[in-house]
């Protein structure tokens, strides 16, 4: 068995652990500075980790008491920065990390957005990754010029054609040899095509405006858990995100989206997923239980409640933080205490229990221990789930960084879970193994006509 590993971060001070900046060994505040994120990719690439999982969000959590106020005063995604921007300078910092960045295709240009990720191709010489996403925040569409947010199918279909346009712009309209560099020419005209894109969303008949990087096209990645997502999923990511808080969920999500790749024609087992998991380590099980103890006297219920309200769409303002939600008669209540039941039954879950449960590691499991029970419990989680590696989060940033690529990772290298060494430089060879830069020859670019188009990498040099 081998584990992947990715760091999880947002641009912000509080993401899967609310509250926690206040506690005094936590940097959070410093998302604003470079030689914060510079710090994290060292500590992450000493770790060999694959990759620095950047998420992100376009509007505040504005669901609970009907404002953001909450979570303004928790900084729960707001404030936050652009995470595509520090980028350049991790990598230049470091040598084989990479960096998958979450960027919505429901308010980006696919143009302008191509070319972003191909200079960021060049930048991080062939280390980046895109996680897709549509946003599902009405808060966003509402500060993006729409009245309000497309329905959650209406994004997809949306995204189906931007992934059209990129794939087109990355795979087909520059051929490799289109830079020649000889003579008084730089780029020979007749290798360079207009990719003559003319859909229901997008019109663009121009051609890609950067010359190819190493990868082409992105490392991709996607974290849709609907109908409709794992559908997307399985036609377009090479990895895939997952929140689930037992083996048996996330092995539902892993079975669904490997059942929707072999319906695409793809190879199943070649894409690789991931879950959030959160882990307290320390020389013992005991320090590490008195440390996850330390954290959760700073966990902010009111901000945890905030964030479940804008991830549910409902307020959970108006209900009794102490009565049972079993009483609360409505579909996404029904949903939450579902959820929560099926973690332990034989828990009262009241809106307060839920939100202390989150606390510290909102998203995935909280796993604590000392380096030898952190490394059991991964290696059964991995086992028992069938996912491929985990999104660890740093919810007191670097220390829970830092302690687990000093602790849990030695551990995990002894066993010969995790690597040693890293055997390629890009994202893409982390994925596949040394020499593979470039997207799989199962995938859309190279096999797909989209509907009413031509296949995205139609021209023939």
């Amino acid at each position: 068995m081998r584990i992947r590993l990715n760091g999880l971060r947002q641009s912000t001070v509080g993401h899967t652990a609310i509250g926690l900046w206040r506690h005094p060994d936590s940097q959070a505040h410093r998302y604003r500075d470079l030689d914060y994120w510079v710090e994290t990719a060292k500590i992450l690439e000493r770790g060999r980790f694959d990759a620095l999982f950047v998420a992100d969000a376009l509007g505040p959590l504005d669901v609970y008491r009907g404002s953001a106020d909450a979570a303004l005063r928790d900084g729960i995604q707001t404030p936050t920065d652009d995470p595509l921007l520090p980028i350049s300078a991790m990598a230049a910092a470091t040598e084989h990390l990479g960096f998958s960045v979450t960027v919505s295709s429901t308010y980006e240009l696919p143009y302008a957005f191509a070319r972003k990720m191909t200079t960021l191709d060049h930048l991080t010489r062939g280390r980046i990754g895109w996680n897709i996403v549509t946003s599902a925040l009405d808060s966003a569409a509402r500060n993006l010029g729409l009245e309000k947010q497309l329905g959650h199918d209406e994004r997809y279909a949306k995204a189906e054609e931007f992934m059209e346009v990129v794939y087109k712009l990355w795979e087909g309209s520059w051929a490799d040899d289109a830079v020649v560099r000889r003579g008084d020419v730089f780029v020979d005209p007749s290798r360079v095509r207009p990719i003559e894109h003319d859909g229901v969303h997008y019109r663009v008949p121009g051609i890609a405006l950067s010359e190819p990087g190493i990868l082409r096209t992105p490392v991709l990645y996607q974290a849709g858990t609907s109908r409709v997502g794992r559908a997307f999923a399985g036609r377009h990511a090479e990895g895939v995100f997952l929140s689930a808080y037992l083996p048996s969920m996330a092995r539902q999500l892993v079975t669904g989206v490997r059942a929707e790749a072999a319906a695409a024609g793809r190879d199943p087992s070649s894409l690789k997923f991931f879950a959030i998991a959160t882990v307290i380590v320390a020389e013992t099980d005991a320090e590490a239980h008195a440390k996850l103890a330390d954290y959760q006297r700073y966990a902010s219920v009111e901000g945890a409640l905030a964030r479940w309200s804008a991830l549910m769409h409902i307020d959970l303002s108006a209900l009794d933080l102490d009565k049972p939600l079993e009483y609360v008669e409505t579909d996404g209540i029904r949903g939450m205490v579902e959820l929560f039941t099926t973690l332990d039954p034989s828990r009262t879950w009241t809106p307060r229990a839920i939100a202390e449960f989150v606390g510290v590691g909102g998203g995935g499991p909280v796993i604590v221990g000392s380096p030898a029970t952190v490394a059991d419990e991964l290696e059964r989680w991995a086992s028992e789930s069938g996912v491929d590696g985990f999104n660890i989060a740093d919810p007191v940033p670097p220390v829970t960084f830092r302690d687990f690529v000093d602790l849990a990772v030695p551990e995990l290298q002894r066993r010969g879970l995790v690597r040693s060494e890293y055997e390629g430089s890009t994202l893409r060879e982390h994925f596949y193994g040394p020499g593979v830069t470039r997207i799989p020859a199962d995938h859309p670019p190279t096999t797909r006509r989209p509907p009413g188009g031509r296949p995205a990498a139609a021209h023939k040099f």
